[in-house]
């Protein structure tokens, strides 16, 4: 039984990484400060990873599966607390590429400040430096926008409470833009993969092949509750995020290597199902956005 050490492990990512190695014959420690309750079959170890002495020191673990690192820092400290460990997986992210940089992303494309994502995006970056120059042979996975069971964001959430009220969407645009998503237990199931095979690719997007209309995307989510929407068109000289779960902001990652190792993906609609049954019976656990109210008071 292998033992994986997983940052965080309370919400969205963390924690649906938590339940799937449990239940995945992995004996899985999860480091957080214990302020919400705990994935069943895990092991907790309580602490700040800013303030972690030597508790970790004389623990030996398979894989270290860094999820909660957002900064340098993040890395640095617990690298410096890390006793022995084999593999160490960073969930980094896409924010990582420029705006205006070339598309699609390949894995080599410069990094720089994207002005959608700001400082998240550069502390990113900084983070990713950190952790190969601690440990050159870490893995660095960047996704787009991941979605699916715990998701505490309210991207999906919001359009499923759209559908459940039946009520018309609306639309930024004509609602082409396009979305890439990846379904969180794709990206479970892709650690595994470089887990058990080690890859010689060590910095890799992640994603689903193909990206999505928004207004595609809406479709598809109102159908999880057997919905279809009727669009209102909104300008787009009306800021999107006031009203929109998403930036006005089109990027596609090239997954090429991903899918030399990792060649099928849940498909979206099955994806979307499985997040819209979560929700309805999770909805306290999602952090909901003023669109609606601002929906009301000013489009509508």
């Amino acid at each position: 039984m292998k033992k994986i050490l997983i940052t965080g492990g309370t919400t969205f990512v963390s924690r649906f990484a938590a339940e799937y190695f449990a239940s995945h014959a992995y004996e899985v420690y999860v480091l957080n400060r214990n302020t919400k309750p705990q994935a069943a079959g895990v092991k907790l170890i309580e602490a700040d990873r800013h303030k972690l002495g030597s508790q970790l020191k004389d623990l030996h673990f398979d894989v270290v599966a860094d999820i909660t690192a957002y900064d340098a820092a993040d890395i640095t400290d617990l690298c410096d607390a890390l006793g022995s460990f084999g593999q160490y997986i960073m969930i980094s992210s896409s924010a990582v590429y420029p705006e205006d940089g070339v598309q699609p992303f390949i894995e080599e494309a410069k990094r720089a400040e994207n002005k959608y994502w700001g400082q998240y995006g550069t502390d990113k970056i900084s983070a990713e430096d950190a952790l190969l120059a601690h440990v050159p042979d870490a893995y660095i996975l960047r996704p787009p926008y991941l979605y699916g069971p715990m998701n505490n964001v309210y991207r999906e959430a919001f359009v499923f409470d759209c559908a459940r009220a039946d009520r018309p969407f609306y639309l930024p645009g004509d609602g082409s833009m396009k979305l890439q998503f990846f379904h969180v237990r794709d990206l479970c199931r892709f650690m595994e993969v470089l887990i058990d095979t080690k890859p010689k690719e060590h910095i890799l997007n992640v994603g689903n092949v193909s990206s999505v209309s928004i207004r595609d995307w809406v479709t598809l989510c109102y159908a999880c509750l057997d919905r279809q929407p009727e669009f209102v068109n909104v300008s787009p000289k009306i800021e999107q995020r006031n009203y929109f779960s998403f930036y006005h902001y089109e990027y596609y990652l090239d997954v090429k290597k991903q899918q030399s190792i990792y060649p099928e993906t849940i498909s979206l609609r099955e994806g979307l199902q499985e997040a819209a049954e979560w929700y309805l019976s999770h909805e306290t656990e999602v952090n909901r956005k003023a669109y609606l109210e601002y929906i009301d008071q000013n489009l509508a």
